[in-house]
This record gives structure tokens, sequence and C-alpha cells, in this order.
């Protein structure tokens, strides 16, 4: 399919229209949506609460100061409320580390990755309580909505017996199960599978941090709310009632979809119209297939990748139109720029997805999500974190190939690339009639009717 063709290709499966019921607009609960201090992570929830708001309830969006717009932009009430020190929501590495280990490969990256979890992932825990404390007196919320990775947010509600439900923003294994560990991918994809030795390495790393963390909790428990039950697995601190995924309720998953309290939306994210500038853009790049490239903000600073990218699909598919979101490296990356190829700091990925005939990306769990939706396949290079698990979620829905970013050359890429451009759609087509039938506000509603009356002024029970 041309990306010039006058129907996007994801109205081929429009979204199921949703009533919504008389009995949430006459109880309109109060829900307050804690947000980190993270564009990537505040955008979804206030999706969510703009949806919430849609479906009869309440919201009032609780974020740093400066994302008052995002609240005002989803019209949602908004309180100050700041629940980390920066946009760091679970810890991790600073950029110049954290990308000199991905050039290492996998089992570094994530070595570093719990390292860090290890060292940063509770930030300012009293302060956030007492935060959360002045929050519920001064809103009388009927229960909150958190980010499942804030753990010092999920960690100051349980201290407090206050109700809430968990947003899980990234591939479900984050939450550990029998067996497996936050930080360990839960399966690998076929090009990137590490050796046993090194996954024997990783597992105990990973243990090490569970207990620590594990310790932490409990004494900040013991100190701070004696009366309340200590956790058996501080990662695996949720909420009991409702667990909402921004992931597509694929069969395997280490959360089951038979779990009651767990709801898979699919996708949180809501496509705008592509502007007149850009669909000008589009007209001057001709005919022929669109292939999408975008790594997120850091991971763009591996312009090696994107050169090897770029220059591998020019060559293997030259009727191709290469758009590539390159982030701080737009300058750096600008000789790629050609009749066919487009260089830009940032593109509206969601819309232009809905005309691109290949998605290039790395691995996040919003751009897996996106591409489903939009029935696009994708070539992934995962560099970190749950992106290896969601490679391999990839390759197991037929949704993509998956190659390792530092041992693929150019001429991989364009080969693969052009497998996946004549490809026929597959198990793209199945999942795309199914997540037309889900998102934000089918996820509302979900999420209405599992945490029902529940009363933060005058509710008795713990979550």
């Amino acid at each position: 399919m041309s990306h010039n063709s006058d129907v996007p290709r994801a109205n081929r499966f429009p979204t199921a229209a949703h009533t919504t019921p008389s009995t949430l607009r006459e109880t309109a609960p109060h829900v307050v949506v804690v947000a980190p201090p993270s564009r990537s992570h505040a955008r979804p929830l206030a999706t969510i609460g703009s949806a919430l708001r849609w479906a009869g309830a309440r919201v009032t969006f609780a974020c740093a100061g400066e994302f008052a717009p995002l609240a005002e932009q989803a019209g949602l009430d908004f309180y100050a409320l700041r629940t980390s020190d920066d946009s760091t929501v679970a810890g991790g590495p600073g950029p110049r580390e954290f990308l000199d280990a991905t050039r290492r490969g996998a089992v570094p990256v994530l070595l570093a990755q719990i390292r860090h979890r290890r060292l940063r992932a509770l930030d300012r825990p009293d302060e956030v309580r007492e935060s959360l404390a002045t929050a519920a007196a001064g809103l009388r919320p009927d229960w909150f909505l958190v980010n499942q990775l804030s753990y010092a947010t999920t960690l100051a509600l349980h201290c407090l017996d206050l109700p809430f439900a968990s947003f899980c923003p990234g591939h479900p294994g984050a939450i550990p199960g029998h067996g497996t560990y936050s930080g360990v991918p839960y399966a690998w994809p076929r090009a990137l599978r590490p050796a046993d030795a090194e996954l024997g390495v990783l597992g105990e790393a990973a243990a090490r941090t569970d207990d620590d963390f594990t310790a932490e909790f409990n004494r900040i428990i013991a100190a701070a709310a004696p009366e309340r039950p200590r956790v058996p697995r501080a990662f695996a601190l949720t909420s009991p009632r409702a667990r909402l995924f921004d992931y597509p309720p694929l069969p395997g998953l280490p959360t089951p979809m038979g779990d009651p309290a767990a709801v898979f939306a699919g996708h949180c994210t809501e496509a705008e119209e592509l502007s007149l500038a850009w669909q000008a853009r589009l007209g001057e790049l001709g005919e022929g297939p669109l292939v999408l490239v975008s790594f997120g903000a850091l991971l763009s600073a591996r312009e090696d990748v994107l050169r090897a990218v770029v220059g591998g699909v020019r060559a293997a598919v030259p009727d191709a139109a290469v758009v590539v979101a390159a982030g701080g490296r737009a300058e750096a990356l600008a000789g790629l720029a050609g009749p066919r190829v487009l260089v830009e700091p940032v593109i509206p990925r969601q819309t232009l997805l809905e005309r691109a005939d290949l998605f290039v990306h790395h691995g996040a769990p919003y751009f897996f999500a996106e591409a489903l939706h939009a029935g696009v396949p994708a070539l992934v290079l995962p560099f970190a974190g749950d992106q290896f698990a969601i490679a391999h979620d990839t390759e197991l829905a037929e949704a993509g190939y998956c190659l390792d970013p530092n041992r693929s050359t150019a001429r991989d890429i364009g080969s693969a690339a052009a497998a996946l451009l004549r490809a026929p759609a597959g198990g793209l087509t199945r999942l795309g009639a199914l997540l037309a039938e889900r998102g934000p506000r089918w996820a509302a509603l979900r999420l209405l009717e599992r945490m029902g009356p529940a009363s933060v002024a005058s509710s008795e029970a713990g979550p």
C-alpha cells in the first residue's frame, strides 16, 4: 500500500463506538491520576484521564507544575504534585553510561540498568507519602490511578491505606511473578538470546536487587505505617483491584489475561489529524512505500544504527520514502536527507503510522502497541530494558522481525525491510481487528467497573 493512499491504513480497523453507562454518569467518581514528571509517562496517563472523564468520572491530573498545560489540553483539573526529582521514573544509568552499555550488548546494558535501579528506584519516599496524604485530604478522591514504575507513589499509597489502580506503561513482565524478576526479559527474540552463563549472571543480579528493594520497602513500611502489612516482593506491589496494561492482549504473557484485575487496553494513545504542512511534505516524497524510523529521544544518539537503517532501506527498496525521527541528532544526521528521505528532530509518529508501510523502531512498548493498532509491520532493533521482550512479542504476534542493532549491517537491515514490505499482513490483520475494539475509552470503562465505589473519605478497607 502506498503512503499516498486516500484511506489511511488504520481505517481498515474502524474503532467500535463505546456507549457510556448511565450508572457511571450518576455516580461520578472522583479519580486523581498521579503522573511522574516525564512526558513519555505523563502523556498516556493524561489520555486515560481524558477517557475516564468521557466515561463520567471527575478527574484531577496530579503532576509537576510544568505539566499543567497537558492537563488543560486533556480537559482535566490540575493539581501540582512532584513525585520525583527529575524525569527518571524507575532509576537508570546516565545517558553516556547507558549508551556505552548499549554498544556492549544486551546483558551489559541490562546489568547497568539493574544496578542503577537498585540505587535510585525509590525517590524521596517520605516526601512523596506526605504530599499524597495532603492531596488525599484536600481533593478527597474516590481512588487514585498511578504509574506502576513510580515505586515511591505505590509505596506511599500502600502505607496510607488508600485505594488505587495501577497503570503499567511497559511490558507486563515489569510486574514479576513466580520465578521471574523485574529487569530480566521473560523471553528473548531469536537474534539476541544470550548464552546460559550470561543469563545466570543476569538472574543473580536481578534477584539481589529484588531482595534489597523489598527489604527497603519493608523498612519504610515498618517505620511509617507499622500497622500495614509487609510486602513479599516490592517490584510486584500493585493494585489488587485494577491493573491497566498499555499493551495488547497477547497469549503467553507473564500476566495472564484471565487475571480479573488485569485490563489490557491494547494502546493508550489518540492519533491527531495530520497537518497540512506534513501532508504536503509526504506528497513531495512521491509514490512508493513509506518507512518510519524512530528510536525515541535518548536512543536517537545511536546515530550509527540510524545511518545503517536509512542506508540499508534505500539500497534494498529504492522507491521507498524514509522519514526519520532523529531527536537531538537531527543536525548531525542532516546529511542523510534527500529527495526520498526526511530527517527531523520530532515527527507526528502516531498520525504518520496511519499512512506508513513499515516502522523501524527500538521496541518501546507504546511504539509496539501503536504499530499493531495501525496494522503496520515492524522491524525491531532493541537496545535495552523491556525492548528485548517486546521484540520477542513482535515475532510471536507475526507482526515483524527483530535484528541485533550492534551486529546487523546495513545490508541485513535492508533485506529484512524489503521482506517485511513484501510479506502478507498475517497476524497484523487479526490483531488490528482485536485492538480496534479496545483503546483508552474501552480501558476507562473497565477501570471504573473494577474499582467501583471506593471513597478515600469513607473507606476503611485497604487497597
